[in-house]
This record gives C-alpha cells, structure tokens and sequence, in this order.
C-alpha cells in the first residue's frame, strides 16, 4: 500500500505540474517574499528589522501588480512597521492574516494599512517598548503612531486597548472584538473616511468570516449587506484581492483510506488518481474535493467522485481523496473518528447475536449502507447486524460471539485516525 501511495503520489504531482507554470520561481527579500505564480501577492514572514523597509520596496519593484499583502509577523522594528504601512497606504494594497498566521506588535500597523484588510489569524497590539529613557523620543513615537493610525482610519477603541497593554504583555484581538471595532475592511469602505464611520454603527461595513475542516464548509466570504455600497456594484464586478487569495486552491490535501462521501458533483471513470485530481482542478474553484476508488477489481462504472465540498468523512481502505485547500485555510490537522471500513471490516452471513442498543430496529436504516452509516454516527454503536430478508437493522453496543446468519450483514467499528499523507503545494 505505501509504495502504491507515493506512486500514485508521483503521478498527481507531475500531472499537476503540467498544469502550472513550471518557471515559476520564488524570490526572498528578508522577511517578504514573492512567487511568480501570484504576482498580485506579497508574503511577510518573520520578523520586521531594520532592513525591512527597504526589503519591502524591493519585493514592491520585483512585484509591480501587488494588491495583497500575506501576513505572519511577531513584529519587530516600531519605525520600520510604519514606514512599511506607509507604502501600504499610499499603494492602496490589502492585507490579510491567514488563520494559523499571528501578526503582532509593529505588524498590527502593517495590517491596519490595509485599503482592505481581514483577520482570520491572530491580530495582537501592545505598548511600545524602548530601552532608552528618553521620555521626549518616547512621546515622539508616540505621536508618530497616533497620526499614522488615524491616516488609516483606525478606531479609537483599538487604540485604547494598544495603549493601555503593557509591552511585556500582548492583547490578542477576539474574533468578537475583530467585529465590534470594525477591523476587517471591505475594498468599498475609504479608509480616510472609517474613523468617523467606525464610531457610527448604521455606517460602519460588517466584518466577513470564514473557515474549514472536514465537518465544515469551506472558508467563504459572507455576503455584505444591503445597505453596503458593494451591494451597489455589477454582478460581474472583479473579485477583490483577499476573496480572490482566499478563494483560490493553492494546494491539495492527499489521504489514504479516507472516503469523503457524498456532495459529488458527478462521477467519471478515469485512468488513475492523478487524472481523478485534475478533472477536480480544471473546474476553477467548483470541484472542492475528489475521492479515488483504487480497487483494481473495479472494471466497469465511475471510479472518479468530484465532490463541491469535503462531504462526510468515511473510513475505506481503497479510497484516495484529496482536498484543495486555499490560502485562507491552514493545513489541516489529525482527527479521530469510527470507521467500519466497507473492505475490511464488513462479513455476509454473520451475525452478532445480544448487545441491541434498543429493543426495535433503527427506524431509518432500511440498507446495509445506511445500517452501516447509522451505526457510524451513533457513539454507542460499536457494531451492527442487518437482516436483508427483513430489512432491519440492528445497532450494538456490545459485541456477542459471531454466528452464522444466513442472508445477514455484520459490521465491525474501530476508532482510527486520519492525518494528509501529503499536502501538495500547487505552486
């Protein structure tokens, strides 16, 4: 199984190659870098020193379609952040913190610059902290930040809160707190005009959320509201820069043994999972998700399922999925859940005899597959039997020993955990 993995691992990797650019490069100025698969887009990843500010306008000459401004920072160099938000400003760039990202201390004035901005990661502000005890050149940076952040139309109540935490301590802002001082920024709002609507709740633009993970839709953007002058806007009106980052596919989950059921848009009989994925990717963002049956005995009929969402998470020992992840959404991570995989761990004419979580049969489940799946999504089941001449089904909650049952289905759950095997870049 694990050599047949990386085979197929191979073939999606080069089959996906073929799709993209294969001269796209990658070019680091200090912390910022940029790709020439996204030319719109500039990455800070690190720390902001002295050097920054003029790594940040060689990564601006080596991109000059910039729009969007990726952000992952502990902070760094106060003059510097202002200096990089300064360029920010008068470029008109968005920023955004990816979830999993933090951006704090001097990049909170990165992302306050942002003609359009979003959290979805960790935004944290603090005090400034100097080693000198020059008061006069404290009030000066001071002053400094103050006239800056109101240029970018910063509410007071943030400024409140990065003002009275102490520099050896860092607030965090809540997703909660995010909304309620309007820190996420539509492109439609000026910021030279939020500072005055930020203070007036029947002016200030709602804040967009969004995220992901196998039992959640993905990340999208909610829609603005009536009242909001994107409402006003053509229906063919050009994505902005973070919908456009955050709607588009930038890497690929890859599992074994996973099925993710269900949500399929159509199902195709390809040559291999390498195929199966590129008919997913070719879609432009309607295919979320594929699953690949990799049973050889499979011969006839669809072995390709194109899904519009991860769908239900199902163990199965034959599948291969895979799932496109875009740049809002973090790897994702392990979890756990019960699998009665239909390979290993169903047995015809086997019967399991005591154990009925109820007197009656599951009222639902009229088919093997739904016995099985009813079974799954109870947590006391730990096995069923179904009766095909009678089309009931049984859930467990103790196993009895196995008999024969003419004409039955018995299955089998065990608790497994389910990690990407790989997470395929699409750059």
């Amino acid at each position: 199984m694990r050599i047949q993995f990386w085979t197929v691992l191979a073939s999606i990797l080069l089959s996906v190659a073929s799709i993209f650019d294969a001269s796209a490069g990658e070019k680091a100025f200090g912390p910022f870098s940029v790709d020439d698969s996204t030319p719109d887009v500039i990455t800070l990843d690190g720390e902001i020193d002295i050097n920054s500010g003029l790594n940040f306008r060689r990564a601006l000459q080596a991109t000059p379609e910039a729009k969007l401004v990726i952000l992952n920072s502990p902070g760094g160099n106060v003059q510097i952040g202002l200096l990089i938000a300064d360029d920010i400003h008068q470029r008109k760039l968005a920023t955004y913190i990816p979830s999993g990202s933090k951006c704090f201390s001097a990049c909170a004035f990165v992302f306050l610059a942002g003609a359009e901005r979003k959290a979805d990661g960790e935004l944290g502000v603090h005090q400034i902290s100097s080693g000198s005890s020059d008061l006069v050149g404290a009030q000066l940076a001071i002053s400094d930040i103050i006239e800056v952040l109101n240029r970018f139309g910063t509410p007071i109540d943030v400024m409140h809160v990065m003002f009275k935490t102490s520099p050896d301590d860092m607030h965090v802002f809540s997703q909660d707190e995010i909304r309620r001082y309007g820190l996420n920024r539509n492109a439609s709002q000026p910021s030279d005009d939020l500072a005055a609507s930020s203070q007036d709740p029947r002016t200030t633009t709602k804040p967009i959320d969004g995220g992901n993970s196998s039992d959640k839709q993905p990340a999208t953007f909610d829609q603005p509201t009536p009242d909001s002058l994107q409402a006003s806007l053509p229906r063919d009106t050009a994505l902005s820069p973070i919908e456009e980052f955050t709607k588009r596919p930038n890497r690929i989950a890859i599992y074994t043994g996973l099925d993710l059921f269900g949500d399929d848009i159509s199902s195709i009989r390809v040559n291999d999972a390498a195929a199966c994925a590129n008919s997913c990717l070719v879609m432009d963002g309607q295919c979320k998700a594929f699953t690949f049956n990799t049973n050889p005995r499979l011969r006839k009929g669809p072995n390709c399922f194109l899904k519009s969402s991860a769908g239900r998470a199902d163990g199965n020992s034959v599948a291969f999925s895979g799932r496109f992840l875009s740049g809002a959404e973090a790897d994702p991570s392990a979890f756990t859940m019960g699998v009665i995989d239909p390979q290993t761990a169903l047995f015809d004419n086997v019967d399991l005899p005591g154990g009925d979580l109820s007197r009656r049969p599951h009222q639902s489940a009229k088919t093997p597959l739904a016995c099985r799946l009813a079974c799954l999504d109870e947590a006391l089941c730990i096995a069923f039997t179904y009766i095909k001449a009678k089309r009931e089904c049984w859930l467990k909650g103790a196993i009895g020993s196995p008999v024969f049952g003419k004409e039955m289905v018995s299955g089998i759950k065990k608790l497994e955990t389910f990690s990407p095997a790989k997470v395929i870049s699409l750059d």
